[in-house]
């Protein structure tokens, strides 16, 4: 099986600088040939002592109709590559790429310039939702004077990949950006009545910041999802958030532990009142955000069913 790392991103979001620093590092030196291909070319040059140094063979592929599976097998017959290292064309629908039978995504790495995030997300949201994701690690340069906005450049990525390492850098290195900046409801009060407009919200910061709903009663409409595989006496209330175009809604909810579950109908809405507490859960693996109903009552359907994420 031939390890393949995807490095993708818009142009000029530091892809090429990223790969030569990668394939300096000892961590990352392997013995056999490393093919690197180069799907876009930039401002930044590959370091011709590194790619020699690293046993690295470079390939610049210029159409997207070429980076194709019986083409990427053509260069591994050629090349007899150990692993497959590509630069991918931020312009390109990353959803299109397929990787030949025998070739495994070890890891794909999304590089963003953070200068330039509101500009994509706005009008290329399609394209930067392809890339992110299936993501491991999203990481945004050039943070330095963007302090401010990055706590929502996280959430915005959180909506369309909850499980990414999200990494801002500056020119001294690693930004801390948490969800600190004031959200679209009170968390100081006891009770908290979520709508539409806030339910998207408060799942992204739920997910980083579980303990500090602790205590708190949490008040919300939403679709019952009867999961067949959970366990007994739980169901997930939840919502359809659509974070990028029609194809992308997902449903979005964390399992709810409540003793009549058993008569709920399954996609029937129900109006929630519950505690958000972090525990052990099987479908988690792990710990995570676990709901406990207080009250669970029927609900009409909202007018609009599924919530955009903005």
């Amino acid at each position: 099986m031939k390890s393949v790392f995807v490095i993708n991103g818009f142009l000029s979001s530091g892809k090429t600088q990223f790969i030569n620093y990668t394939l300096a590092q000892p961590y990352f030196r392997t013995k056999g040939t490393t093919l690197l291909i180069v799907c876009e070319e930039g401002e930044e040059e590959y370091d011709d002592r590194i790619l020699k140094a690293t046993n690295t063979v470079k390939i610049e592929i210029e159409n997207e109709e070429d980076i194709e599976a019986s083409k990427l097998m053509e260069l591994e017959k050629k090349y007899k590559p150990s692993r497959v290292v590509v630069e991918y064309n931020g312009m390109w629908n990353y959803k299109n790429f397929k990787l030949p039978f025998g070739w495994k995504l070890e890891q794909q790495i999304t590089l963003i310039d953070a200068t330039t995030f509101e500009l994509y997300y706005t009008n290329m949201r399609s394209l930067l939702a392809e890339m992110m994701r299936k993501s491991e690690m999203i990481i945004f340069n050039r943070a330095d004077d963007l302090t401010d906005k990055l706590p929502g450049y996280k959430r915005n990525v959180k909506a369309l990949n909850q499980s990414a390492e999200i990494i801002f850098e500056g020119e001294e290195g690693e930004i801390n950006a948490t969800l600190d900046e004031e959200l679209p409801f009170d968390i100081k009060a006891d009770t908290i009545e979520l709508t539409d407009d806030t339910y998207g919200a408060f799942y992204i910061d739920a997910l980083d910041n579980i303990d500090r709903y602790k205590d708190k009663t949490i008040v919300f409409t939403a679709c019952a999802m009867i999961p067949g595989d959970y366990a007994k006496e739980v169901f997930v209330p939840g919502r359809s958030i659509m974070t990028c175009c029609a194809e992308d809604i997902q449903f979005l909810g964390f399992p709810c532990k409540y003793e009549k579950s058993s008569e709920i109908k399954n996609h029937s809405w129900v109006k929630v009142t519950c505690k958000l507490n972090r525990e052990y859960f099987d479908g988690y693996k792990a710990e995570g955000p676990v709901l406990t109903a207080i009250k669970v009552e029927p609900a009409k359907a909202p007018k609009n069913e599924v919530i955009s994420f903005v």
